[in-house]
């Protein structure tokens, strides 16, 4: 490279946060992220809809979307939409995110990579995609090999059960799973995408003040 070129920016990707707003803030902080450098992707489930202790994070995914991220739309952000349409009395809260949830993109394409939150069903073009199948979808994505032109890049389901080791991320042809079991008590997970690093810190009961680590893959 050129002394006067300039240097690629990185794409970041996390998923499946869960209400770890602490844990998201140290592995941004850890990898120095620069939002005017910088591309990071949120690919949803950043509240476990059935602790509503979680919804705190929220405010925080709003906050780096205005800054330039991009948040995805996940099954619990879903969740918490159906909860809301069902109340009989909306919740304080409803108004002021109801209307952002809704708003929140489904997938996103940047260099080669989809991002989506579940997967894709194989054999029907991106456009045609179901949102049941792009937050919800498992078993019919995961076991059939990716046919698409682009590298799927996704969460919803834990690494581990992929077959992964405990809070280790998970790639295989085409794919590269990145929920890495915060909500089970593994791992949260900062991919750079480009370089295959991970910024990674403990998410159980046994956590250590937060410490961030970084894993080459």
């Amino acid at each position: 490279m050129s002394p006067n070129a300039i240097a690629p920016s990185r794409l970041l990707a996390i998923s499946d946060i869960h209400g770890c707003e602490n844990g998201l803030r140290q592995l941004l902080a850890a990898a120095e992220y620069d939002p005017s450098r910088d591309r990071l992707m949120l690919l949803g489930d950043y509240i476990d809809a059935a602790l509503p202790d979680t919804y705190g994070t929220l405010p925080y995914i709003r906050e780096l979307v205005q800054q330039g991220a991009c948040a995805l739309l996940g099954n619990h952000e879903l969740k918490l939409l159906r909860q809301y349409d069902y109340s009989p009395v909306p919740a304080a809260e409803a108004a002021e995110w109801s209307g952002w949830i809704r708003s929140l993109p489904r997938y996103r394409v940047e260099d080669g990579y989809l991002f989506v939150h579940a997967g894709i069903r194989p054999g029907v073009g991106l456009h045609s995609q179901t949102l049941a199948d792009l937050t919800e979808i498992r078993d019919d994505f995961l076991n059939h090999p990716n046919d698409a032109d682009y590298t799927v890049v996704f969460g919803h389901t834990p690494t581990f059960k992929l077959g992964a080791g405990p809070g280790k991320l998970w790639f295989a042809e085409g794919k590269i799973g990145i929920d890495t079991g915060a909500k089970h008590g593994h791992r949260l997970t900062l991919l750079d995408v480009h370089k295959r690093i991970g910024y990674w810190c403990s998410t159980g009961p046994a956590a250590k003040g937060g410490a961030v680590h970084k894993s080459l893959y």
